[in-house]
């Protein structure tokens, strides 16, 4: 039996992963802080996400290694949460890093996430792997210390990959039940200007992207984990009305995201930057998407 370890495997995404890994007959591996008890098919192996310990035992004759580690960025950037997110994503880097030099017979390949706001705010333009430009502040900076950190290992045995996912689509996780939350009450309008790009991705796709990198050699690098149709934040809304049923949705003013994401304790940026992110990589090595729109992820996300 294959095995998957899942470095920080227990939130949303992980969860997704390990359900869709399962499926395929894995043996999944999960590491995490908490200590959980495992079940068929999923072992859960305690780790600091720091230090090296015993867990770096699992890593040996692994078909793949998928880190996800880091805290939430859905939060006030404080500066203590600040710090708690550079660390997280950095230190548990390190250490994974670190343990695969160890290994005899390490992971045939290490998948790192990154995220795809690594990008500028781009309304004019699309970003891809070729020709995007780096962005500035507090969270495109995260993701440059994330995946230098990543870079910094030069592993003979196991193939590389940063995955910069966009926004991950999902029935039970992720933005998709806030946004449809919102329609539901009657607050499913724009968001700021609404002219902002909205990159997104459906999970059977993120998965399924995630499992075709694993099973090509060939692909390695940087790949934007992201459906090929954005579309601005006021086409997002309207699709979900629509296919919600809601003749009417409240737009929300910048006064009103500020405050709202400030009683949420979390921040505006995260719905009011233009995210305009292309897979070119990830067509060009042959991946087929099953959800290119977004009124088709929507309608499979609603009838699930």
């Amino acid at each position: 039996m294959k095995k998957i370890v899942i470095a920080g495997g227990t939130g949303y995404l992980g969860n997704v992963l390990v359900q869709y890994f399962m499926s395929l007959g894995y043996e999944c591996v999960v590491l995490t802080r908490q200590a959980l008890k495992s079940f068929e098919g999923v072992r859960y192996i305690q780790w600091n996400a720091k230090k090296l310990g015993n867990w770096t035992e699992e890593l040996e004759n692994t078909e793949a290694l998928i880190n996800l580690t880091g805290k939430s960025v859905n939060c006030r950037y404080n500066a203590q949460n600040r710090l708690d997110i550079f660390n997280s994503r950095q230190l548990s880097t390190l250490v994974l890093g670190e343990a695969i030099q160890q290994c005899k017979n390490p992971p045939k390949i290490w998948i790192n996430s990154s995220s795809a706001t690594i990008y500028r705010h781009a309304p004019d333009r699309p970003m891809d792997e070729f020709d995007g430009e780096i962005g500035e502040g507090f969270s495109v900076e995260v993701c440059k210390l994330w995946e230098h950190t990543f870079n910094g290992f030069n592993l003979l045995k196991t193939r590389k990959i940063i995955i910069r996912s966009a926004l991950v689509l999902g029935k039970d996780g992720g933005v998709f039940p806030e946004f449809k939350n919102l329609v539901q009450i009657g607050l499913g309008g724009k968001m700021g200007s609404g002219a902002q790009m909205v990159s997104w991705i459906h999970e059977q796709d993120f998965v399924n992207a995630v499992h075709f990198l694993i099973k090509n050699p060939a692909c390695s690098g940087i790949f934007n984990l992201s459906a090929p149709v954005p579309l601005s934040n006021n086409d997002m809304m309207s699709i979900l009305r629509r296919q919600m049923n809601r003749r009417f949705g409240l737009p929300s003013t910048l006064w009103m995201l500020k405050l709202g994401t400030w009683l949420k304790q979390t921040e505006a940026e995260l719905v009011l930057k233009s995210r305009w992110v292309l897979p070119t990589r990830l067509q060009a090595v042959g991946f087929e998407f099953e959800f290119m729109e977004f009124d088709k992820a929507v309608d499979n996300l609603l009838k699930t």
